[in-house]
């Protein structure tokens, strides 16, 4: 019954957004190009002159083309662009280069070749509070705020995006709070129940609702005259808690006095090809496909988070300078992104993020350059096509004449908190990530933190011949940090080392309020 009425109240939600769009005359308007993903692929190889694409490996170590696992054949070029040399050949000895010289010059390639621009004319973004709820996480006091992003878009009505958030701050502590931003599904974490006298009178109108609307459903509650169809969600259990080590990583943010929200990307822009002529970056192009420096999807979720953190710059329940941001897998590589191009967020928590993320492009070890020109494309700027092109007007290139990598889009970061995490394979972290890839690309990017006055992971830039430490032993002593842990692909078991580390960091100490 329950489903029922939420089916019932979606219809209504739908009817009203068709009646608005109904208003809306359409002729007034350039026409929405409707592609297919494989259509929108090959309008993009179109555009740059591509004629065929290296086909991506297969993840099934079984499969004729599989993965490289083999690390004797991960480096057919494994010199690194210079982080510390600009294009002109000076080196950078001094952090008044590294902000004016050098660090343009590597943004400027990675939104160029890889990552795409944020267009001029992104429309402005109005956030509502749709919901104030006050919960119980646990034993944790906490007020959750449903928050609607509505993207303005007057200049094309025909798209609209309304980005998904969800803030949950614990009112026990003193604030305001630091924040840890982390993409996937906002959802209310314990909605406050109805009290017994109000369930009843929710039943009473239920029962009558759906009697109105079929005479038949009266004979059923007749025959069971104390069934109540809604009913109360389950509540905190404050007998029995369970033990810390079975805390989830929000309540493991709660519990240390930190807030966290969840934010949508899909509702910023669909993980699909065929989306890439909706959503923000469809409302950008009027329905048209992109060019070829044109925003990819992770660039593009990146955005939706910086406008998320807009609105937590206005909240007062938040410490807007200490804001984070986290991802696993391909949200992995968009928090990355998110860290790397919005200055505002002070740390990042990066799981699990594969190709396209913290692992070398370069690289040839499971996850390849052809995974993300193929089916993955509409994560990365057009550009990024050419380096899996095996036939084209400009000739065959690989990842190999990139001109920077992901070591760079780290060392973008600093001097702010990075936090790299990943699993094991034998866990579900698949050797397909190749954490050696990240770690080196980790390494590397140390030397920039170490420049900026910041420390990294505490050994040498060397990122040929240093070793990953074991498992479960992280290097957590700077502003730059490392860990593998020993589960899957997942960053869970790391909130209990990345929260005290962003906290130190941060300079936050938890202050409990005196009732």
């Amino acid at each position: 019954m329950k489903s029922l009425l939420f089916f019932l109240l979606i219809i209504n939600f739908a009817v009203a957004a068709m009646a608005q769009e109904a208003k809306i005359d359409s002729s007034k308007y350039q026409r929405m190009v409707t592609f297919t993903a494989q259509q929108d692929h090959d309008n993009m190889m179109q555009q740059l002159g591509i004629k065929a694409l290296r086909p991506g490996p297969s993840g099934n170590e079984s499969d004729a083309n599989h993965a490289n696992y083999d690390e004797s054949l991960a480096n057919p070029c494994p010199q690194l662009p210079d982080l510390l040399t600009t294009k002109n050949g000076k080196k950078v000895t001094t952090a008044d280069v590294w902000w004016k010289q050098r660090r343009p010059e590597i943004a400027e390639d990675m939104e160029r070749e890889v990552y795409g621009r944020l267009p001029k004319n992104i429309p402005t973004v109005k956030w509502t509070v749709e919901i104030t709820d006050r919960e119980y996480v646990g034993f944790t006091p906490v007020i959750a705020k449903q928050l609607i992003g509505h993207v303005d878009n007057s200049e094309y009505p025909l798209i609209h995006v309304d980005i998904k958030m969800m803030l949950v701050v614990p009112t026990n502590v003193k604030g305001p709070v630091p924040v840890l931003m982390m993409f996937g599904w906002p959802a209310f974490p314990s909605p406050a129940q109805p009290s017994p006298d109000d369930m009843e009178k929710l039943n009473a109108a239920f029962k009558e609702m759906m009697i109105k609307n079929d005479p038949n459903m009266k004979a059923i509650f007749d025959r069971y005259p104390a069934y109540m169809p809604v009913t109360r969600l389950a509540g905190p259990n404050f007998f029995a808690p369970k033990p810390e080590s079975e805390f989830s990583p929000t309540e493991q943010l709660l519990a240390a006095g930190w807030g966290y929200v969840t934010i949508d990307p899909n509702s910023i822009q669909a993980d699909n090809g065929a989306g890439i002529t909706r959503g923000i970056i469809g409302l950008v192009n009027k329905g048209q496909p992109r060019k070829p420096d044109d925003w990819g999807a992770l660039r593009a979720w990146a955005w939706g988070a910086a406008r998320g953190l807009d609105y937590l710059e206005t909240d007062s329940l938040v410490d807007a300078k200490k804001v984070g941001i986290e991802g696993v897998s391909r949200y992995g590589k968009a928090a990355l992104v998110t860290l790397a191009f919005e200055p505002r967020f002070s740390v990042g928590l990066i799981g699990s993020s594969g190709k396209g993320g913290a692992t070398l492009h370069r690289r040839v070890f499971g996850e390849a350059v052809e995974s993300l020109t193929g089916g993955e494309y509409y994560w990365m700027a057009g550009n990024y096509m050419k380096y899996g092109a095996s036939a084209a007007s400009f000739g065959s290139i690989t990842g190999c004449d990139l001109p920077v990598d992901s070591h760079e889009l780290i060392a973008l970061c600093a001097p702010r908190f990075t936090f790299i995490s990943y699993g094991i394979p034998e866990k579900g972290d698949a050797k397909w990530l190749d954490q050696q890839g990240s770690y080196m690309a980790t390494i590397a990017a140390g030397s920039v933190f170490k420049l900026l006055g910041k420390k990294d992971l505490g050994v040498s830039n060397d990122y040929l011949t240093e070793k990953m430490p074991p498992v479960n032993s992280g290097l957590l002593d700077g502003e730059l940090a490392w860990r593998q842990h020993d589960g899957g692909h997942t960053d869970a078991p790391n909130f209990k080392y990345f929260i005290p580390w962003a906290s130190k960091f941060l300079k936050y100490e938890k202050t409990p309020i005196r009732r």
